[in-house]
């Protein structure tokens, strides 16, 4: 009763905030070295005063990547790439060439490449086809790890990606001993006492150019996969914190993380990434990390928003409710799997941003953290 109450309360919150009376349509804000409330670095002041309300938002949108022609009228700043993508390697990096010619701000070109059972680098080099998975290469030393990371990091930077969705730095032992879902699957890295064999993937991908992105904060440790039912776990906040340290430890080489979809139920009935406290805990590490959701088009999500049940055809107006509660909480980049929702998320975003002043800031504030990492990582040449 009480978490169902819990959950009807934040879902009437959403709703609330939703059918708000709308103010004037602020203007963005233009920087200088007067007015710079975002930190950006001088060489961005141009770009970032040359953006659109539409091109900023855009910033914010991770989409699977669709045909040339609709990513470049939707001014999309990244894109996540899966086997179907590299079934063509040559086609794939014509029309990735085709969209970046077009973009004002360079794509982030994201992939899942952890090795082991989540292996996309095989699709552009049969050589990879066994890449080791991070259960494999945390029994050897930081060299070999750093060795191998480099070179699929080149093979990826070769065809065009510069994001890397890895290391999963998640627990092999939820709070009870039990081994989780990754460890199961053999993705995870295990604790802080693995700090140094997780730097060295880490730094490996990034000599060949490839950003890495931490997951999946603050630490999976549900025995269920969350990408087709609500994963839980009861570990309690001083073990998530403790969860928590490895991130730290990593995130000075890596300014991305990527949330979890689980639910820590001892600190709150939302899942990690709707959570505000648990968004903060990873922003808290340092304010200029950029916090991606998962799949806000999964299935788990969009159920705990809808109270269980799962509407088919979904509402356009239970979709805002998720990309509603993902502001709120935090996050700086939303990711989906489904283009056509991207467009709705974005025209969503921009249109809170018209209607008020707070939302346009907090808006804002994402787009820098996005842009300053981006410019971190070399991607954006000066302006």
């Amino acid at each position: 009763m009480f978490i169902a109450r819990k959950r009807f309360l934040f879902v009437i919150a959403i709703a609330l905030m939703l059918c708000g009376v709308a103010t004037a349509a602020p203007a963005g804000t233009q920087v200088s070295v007067k007015n710079n409330p975002y930190g950006l670095p001088k060489e961005l002041f141009k770009l970032w005063n040359s953006l659109t309300l539409e091109e900023k938002v855009g910033q914010m949108v991770m989409v699977y990547m669709a045909q040339p022609g609709f990513m470049i009228e939707n001014k999309f700043g990244a894109v996540i790439i899966m086997k179907p993508h590299l079934s063509d390697i040559q086609q794939f990096q014509r029309n990735l060439k085709k969209v970046s010619s077009q973009a004002k701000v360079p794509l982030l070109v994201t992939i899942d490449q952890e090795g082991g059972n989540v292996n996309r680098a095989g699709s552009i080099d049969r050589k990879w086809n066994k890449a080791p998975g991070a259960k494999e290469m945390r029994e050897m030393e930081p060299d070999s790890i750093t060795s191998i990371a480099a070179d699929i990091g080149n093979t990826l930077h070769k065809a065009g990606i510069n994001l890397n969705l890895a290391p999963a730095i998640d627990p092999q032992a939820n709070i009870q001993g039990k081994e989780t879902f990754m460890e199961h699957w053999g993705r995870s890295w295990g604790g802080i006492e693995n700090a140094d064999k997780v730097r060295a993937f880490v730094q490996g991908m990034q000599q060949s150019g490839i950003t890495s992105a931490l997951k999946h904060f603050p630490g999976y440790d549900s025995e269920t996969n969350s990408d087709f039912q609500m994963a839980e776990s009861d570990a309690t906040e001083e073990k998530i914190r403790e969860n928590v340290e490895l991130f730290k430890v990593i995130a000075p080489d890596a300014p991305v993380i990527m949330m979890s979809s689980v639910r820590y139920t001892k600190i709150s009935d939302a899942p990690a990434v709707f959570e505000p406290k648990i968004v903060k805990m990873a922003h808290d590490i340092d304010d200029d990390i950029v916090v991606l959701t998962d799949d806000l088009w999964g299935t788990n999500l969009r159920s705990w928003i809808s109270g269980g049940d799962l509407p088919e055809p979904y509402p356009a107006s239970e979709f805002q409710k998720v990309v509603m509660a993902a502001l709120n909480a935090g996050n700086d980049m939303f990711m989906t799997t489904y283009p056509a929702k991207a467009v709705d998320m974005k025209n969503y975003l921009v249109s809170l941003a018209k209607q008020d002043k707070d939302y346009l800031v907090r808006i804002e504030k994402s787009v820098a953290r996005v842009l300053k990492m981006k410019f971190q990582a070399r991607l954006l040449t000066r302006h």
